[in-house]
């Protein structure tokens, strides 16, 4: 082993991006072991995901000749995620679990769990970068900016980062899949998995539905005319066009209708024709307190780019503080769609500098 030989844990999913993590490892002379997670427990209707995934993961690391374990971390999942992402649900927002899918579960749970079986460090499949300077770590974008998964990591600490590895960062996703090929790995042509973090690809409408009940009520245009009935707010969002049932209703324009706002108060949902009306767009946001990767905030005001969602690209902004931690971003270019429950995350150039859940979209217009 080389002198800088360290005992990782990879997180192993079961697809090509973790395996080839470990496999970099293990080529680098590193002492890897790899974990698999099970967080959801599933009733028995319902059709396993993790189970072929756990097979694949055994695969690999009978390829590799590294040993598997695997833990459950429903509880731990259930109380700092999908409590959450109810919560948010039930008071009109759309959340994104994938944030604190990391936070919670991936670099807390599963670190907390490594460093007890004597890891000095976890490594996981992410598209992203670490670099350090004068004893700093910052998280900086993944190499591919197809892949790049920044976004979903800037709650971490530094603590976290100091613990965390990302060997396929410096990767483009066809390198990867290269490299698998190469290396023999059996889930090299894999298809990268979707839907929500650990929960896998459902039927969203019917798997909500199982925890919240539906709350009908009426659609409405801007002006409070009725348009027809929404099945609950909970099945909407900022800028959808499907599934509102009203697209064959005309007005003036003919055009489609698109959700443009939420009336959690009085469980309504607001809709209006266009695909860039007005009330689509917003000139600024609030966010709820702002967590930094740096520990504390940068110099405010500060010119950066945020992304309102993931696969966005960098979007010009200016921030200042709003008080309390909260931040206000104000945009060069209006954005459209910009959905409370969501993250705003901040970047300088390629560094991720953190983000917080937006509270509030302002000044809705058109520049």
């Amino acid at each position: 082993m080389p002198s800088d030989s360290q005992r990782i844990v990879v997180g192993l999913s079961g697809g090509v991006d973790s395996a080839v993590a470990a496999w970099l490892l293990i080529e680098a002379g590193h002492e890897v072991e790899a974990l698999f997670m099970k967080n959801w427990v599933e009733t028995e209707d319902e059709v396993c995901p993790a189970a072929q995934d756990l097979e694949d993961a055994q695969a690999v690391c009978e390829r590799l000749g590294i040993p598997l374990s695997t833990v459950n971390f429903a509880p731990e999942y259930w109380d700092r995620v999908f409590e959450h992402f109810l919560s948010e649900y039930r008071s009109g927002r759309t959340p994104n679990p994938d944030v604190l899918c990391n936070t919670e579960i991936k670099f807390r749970a599963f670190l907390d769990h490594a460093l007890g079986l004597g890891a000095q460090a976890i490594a996981t499949g992410h598209y992203a970068r670490i670099a350090e300077k004068d004893g700093a770590l910052y998280l900086l974008r993944g190499a591919d900016p197809a892949k790049d998964q920044s976004y979903f990591l800037h709650g971490l600490t530094q603590a976290q980062l100091a613990r965390a590895r990302f060997p396929v960062g410096g990767l483009t996703k066809t390198e990867v899949r290269n490299i698998a090929k190469q290396a023999g790995l059996p889930v090299h042509a894999k298809k990268d998995s979707t839907g929500i973090c650990f929960i896998g690809e459902r039927r969203f409408n019917e798997f909500l539905s199982r925890f919240l009940p539906a709350q009908p009520g009426d659609i409405v245009t801007p002006e409070g005319a009725v348009i027809g009935r929404h099945r609950g707010l909970m099945f909407h969002t900022i800028g959808q066009r499907q599934g509102l049932g009203i697209g064959g209703r005309q007005t003036g324009s003919g055009d489609p209708w698109y959700v443009v706002g939420k009336d959690p108060a009085r469980n309504r949902v607001i809709a209006a024709q266009g695909h860039d009306h007005p009330l689509l767009y917003s000139s600024e946001l609030v966010t709820a307190p702002v967590h930094w990767i740096a520990g504390t905030p940068p110099a405010l005001p500060l010119a950066c780019a945020a992304q309102v969602r993931y696969r966005q690209s960098p979007q010009p902004c200016t921030i200042v503080t709003e008080g309390d931690g909260r931040i206000r971003a104000r945009f060069e270019t209006p954005q459209r769609a910009v959905t409370p429950g969501q993250y705003a995350v901040f970047y300088r150039g390629e560094e991720c500098l953190g983000g917080g859940v937006i509270d509030r979209a302002l000044a809705n217009r058109r520049v």
